[in-house]
């Protein structure tokens, strides 16, 4: 069993208050939910109008799979056009 753990910093470039920030986040991370197979959520960042720290969570056999998951996720967040990827951290923990 391996769990694999994502987290993206991200740079929004459209809000201009909390609201707008949370719907959308909201909507990215639904996006990722409704065509992944992952666990997803905001983790940090969470006063920072245009900017967002988000997790997404994994378990499967294949490490492979996972990480094309994750990239798959990236272009996704990507292609929202609601934000710029700043930085990715990805860690595998195998059981």
């Amino acid at each position: 069993m391996v769990v694999g753990v994502m987290q993206l910093e991200i740079l929004l470039h459209a809000p201009l208050s909390l609201k707008e920030k949370r719907g959308m986040v909201k909507k990215i991370l639904g996006r990722c939910r409704a065509r992944f197979p992952v666990s997803c959520a905001e983790t940090g960042s969470h006063d920072l109008w245009q900017r967002s720290h988000l997790g997404f969570t994994m378990v499967h056999h294949d490490e492979g799979a996972m990480h094309s998951t994750f990239d798959k996720i990236v272009d996704e967040v990507e292609q929202t056009g609601f934000a710029e990827i700043i930085d990715r951290f990805v860690e595998f923990i195998h059981y």
